[in-house]
Parts: structure tokens; C-alpha cells; sequence
């Protein structure tokens, strides 16, 4: 076996913003919040639960995302597995503080060669899902 035929991709976004760690944690945590910008959900930040995301279904899917917490460190990290359509993947959040606010970055690892849609649409999906995320932040202020 080749190492191209393992290799494992990631989609990483990574911005500042101008807000504080504890502000953006609320985002990323709270389930009213989340639905805002992201899906709907069921989500706690509580390590090994699981929860749902959620869009209307289609054709070809139930429009049900299964994960489960990984991580939880309050304003910092937030890690939680992603799984749909074949995809089984681990999305991570980490939050440093930075003079303008935060700097902010999302990596989803996971992505098989085979899946080279999931991994186009996790593309344009998570800009979509930021620019979601700061028009948020700057309304809640």
C-alpha cells in the first residue's frame, strides 16, 4: 500500500477575531447558539456525549450528523467527532488569546482520498459556517 493511498486530509480554517476567548466559547457551546450558526443540536460540553446535528433531510441522507465530545477545556479547546455519509471525522477547535481578541482555529481531520466530495464540501461548508459564526459574535455583543 502506497502512503497517498492512507493519507488522511484536513480542512483548517483559521481567523482572528475580535472578540474575547469566553465570548466565542458560548458560541462554539451553547445549543441555541450553535443552531444560529451552525445546525441544530442537542450539543453539551461535557466529555463522551453524544449529540446531533441537523438539517432538513434529502434524497440521499437523513440530514443527521452522529458525534460524540472528545475534549472540553473551557475557552481553549473543544474537540468532538463528526460522522455522516460514510465520513468519520474529528473536528477540533482551539481559541489563544491574542492582543486584537482571539485567534481562531477549526480543523476537521478525517478525510479519506476516496472522499473527495465530503472533503470539497467541508471546504466551502466551513466558510460558509464562520461567516455565520462572526456575523454572531458581532450581534451578541
Amino acid at each position: 500500500m502506497t502512503s497517498s493511498a492512507t493519507e488522511i486530509r484536513s480542512v483548517v480554517v483559521e481567523r482572528d477575531v475580535p472578540h474575547p476567548p469566553e465570548k466565542i466559547w458560548r458560541a462554539l457551546t451553547q445549543p441555541h447558539l450553535i443552531e444560529d450558526w451552525l445546525m441544530k443540536n442537542d450539543f453539551a460540553p461535557v466529555t463522551g456525549h453524544r449529540f446531533s446535528l441537523r438539517v432538513e433531510p434529502q434524497p440521499h441522507w437523513d440530514g443527521v450528523i452522529a458525534c460524540e465530545v472528545r475534549i472540553v477545556e473551557p475557552n481553549r479547546t473543544l474537540s468532538y467527532s463528526w460522522a455522516a455519509l460514510g465520513l468519520d471525522s474529528v473536528v477540533t477547535w482551539t481559541l489563544t488569546p491574542i492582543p486584537a481578541g482571539t485567534r481562531l482555529r477549526m480543523e476537521q481531520t478525517g478525510f479519506r482520498p476516496d472522499q473527495p466530495q465530503a472533503y470539497t464540501g467541508a471546504r466551502h461548508g466551513w466558510q460558509k459556517f464562520f461567516a455565520g459564526l462572526e456575523i454572531l459574535l458581532a450581534r451578541e455583543a
